[in-house]
C-alpha cells in the first residue's frame, strides 16, 4: 500500500525573492564601499571635519564656545562632508574604470577587477557621484566650489586618456599632493571660515598643517606605486618604483615622512594658537612608530609592504585629529 508524503507548504516567489534580497543588497553596499577606497574615504571625512573644528578652535572662545559653535553649524559640516565624499567616489571610482585591466593584477579584490561591479555600474556611480559634487557646492559658497571643482578637474585629467597624467611620475605625484596637501586644506578651511565667521585669513597653524599634509601627501604618491609594480610594468605606467627600484623609492618615502616629523617638532613652538607642548610630543612619538615600523618591512613581501602603506594612511589620519587638538588645546 502506497504511502501518501505530507504535502509541503509551497514558498512563494515572493518570499523567496524577499530572503534573497537582503544578501544581495549587503553585497552591493560592501563592494560600493571597497569602490569608494575606504582609506580614501576616512581621509576625506577626517580632513572636513577636522579643518571644521581648526577654523572653529582658532576664533579663541574657549572649549565651551568652540563646542556650541560646533553644534550650532553641523548642517554646514555635514553638506560640505557629503559634497566632498561625492567628489571622493568621483575621482577613485574613474581611476578604476581606466585601470581595469591594471586591477586585475595589482587589486584583483576592487569590485570592477573581480566582476561584482560591471563597467556599467561603475560608470552610473561615477556619473552620479560626479554630478552631486559639481552641483552641490553652488548652494555653499565660492571656496568650496573652488576646492571640489578644481580637485574634479585634477582628477579627471589624472586618469581619464587621452590627457591621463597619472602615466608620468612627476605629473601623477603633483596631482594627488596637490588635492589632498593644497586645495582641500586651504579651501576647505576658507570655506569653514567664511560661513563661520566671515573671514578669508590664513592663520599660520593652518599654512603649517597645510604644509605638513602637502609633504606628506607626496611620500603617499611614490609610495603607492610600490606594491603595484607588477601591474604597472606590464601595462606601461611609468612610476618612480620602476625607474627607481623599491628599495630607493621607500628610502625615499620614510625620508620625507622624517622631514615632515621634524619640521613640525622644531617649529611647534613658533606657530601660534596651537597647544605646543601637545603638537611636539605626538610627533615625536608618531615619528618614533614609522621608524620603528619602516625597519621591519620586508621589501620582497607584497603584503608588508601594502600594510606598511596603510599605517603610512593611518599617520596622515592622526594629523587630522592632533591638529585640531592642539588648536583646541590652545583655546581652552
Amino acid at each position: 500500500m502506497s504511502q501518501i508524503s505530507p504535502k509541503k507548504s509551497p514558498v512563494s516567489s515572493t518570499d523567496a525573492t524577499q530572503s534573497n534580497a537582503t544578501p544581495r543588497l549587503f553585497s552591493w553596499l560592501y563592494a560600493l564601499w571597497k569602490f569608494s577606497r575606504p582609506h580614501t574615504i576616512i581621509g576625506t571625512s577626517l580632513s572636513v571635519v577636522g579643518l571644521a573644528v581648526v577654523a572653529i578652535a582658532l576664533r579663541n572662545g574657549g572649549l565651551g564656545a568652540d563646542a556650541a559653535l560646533l553644534s550650532s553649524h553641523w548642517v554646514t559640516i555635514a553638506l560640505a562632508w557629503i559634497t566632498c565624499l561625492c567628489g571622493n567616489v568621483y575621482i577613485v571610482g574613474l581611476n578604476q574604470l581606466e585601470d581595469v585591466s591594471i586591477d586585475k593584477v595589482n587589486k584583483p579584490h576592487l569590485p570592477l577587477a573581480s566582476g561584482e561591479f560591471s563597467r556599467r555600474e561603475g560608470w552610473v556611480i561615477v556619473a552620479i557621484t560626479g554630478g552631486l559634487a559639481l552641483l552641490l557646492p553652488l548652494f555653499q559658497g565660492v571656496f568650496l566650489i573652488a576646492t571640489v571643482w578644481s580637485s574634479l578637474f585634477i582628477g579627471t585629467a589624472y586618469s581619464l586618456p587621452p590627457i591621463r597624467l597619472k602615466r608620468f611620475p612627476f605629473w601623477a605625484s603633483l596631482c594627488i599632493f596637490s588635492v589632498r596637501g593644497a586645495i582641500v586644506n586651504l579651501g576647505l578651511f576658507l570655506h569653514f571660515n567664511q560661513r563661520f565667521q566671515g573671514e578669508f585669513q590664513l592663520p599660520i597653524a593652518v599654512l603649517a598643517l597645510t604644509g605638513f599634509i602637502l609633504v606628506f601627501t607626496f611620500a603617499i604618491a611614490i609610495f603607492k606605486d610600490i606594491p603595484d609594480l607588477e601591474g604597472d610594468r606590464r601595462y606601461n605606467i611609468t612610476t618612480f618604483t620602476i625607474r627607481l627600484g623599491k628599495r630607493a623609492v621607500f628610502n625615499l618615502s620614510r625620508s620625507v615622512l622624517t622631514v615632515c616629523y621634524l619640521g613640525v617638532i622644531l617649529a611647534g613652538a613658533f606657530i601660534p594658537r596651537v597647544h605646543v607642548g601637545f603638537l611636539i610630543v605626538t610627533h615625536v612619538l608618531a615619528l618614533g612608530l614609522l621608524w620603528g615600523l619602516s625597519v621591519r618591512v620586508n621589501l620582497q613581501d607584497k603584503q608588508a609592504i601594502a600594510r606598511f602603506y596603510q599605517f603610512i594612511w593611518k599617520l596622515f589620519f592622526m594629523e587630522y585629529l592632533i591638529f585640531p587638538l592642539a588648536c583646541l588645546l590652545a583655546s581652552g
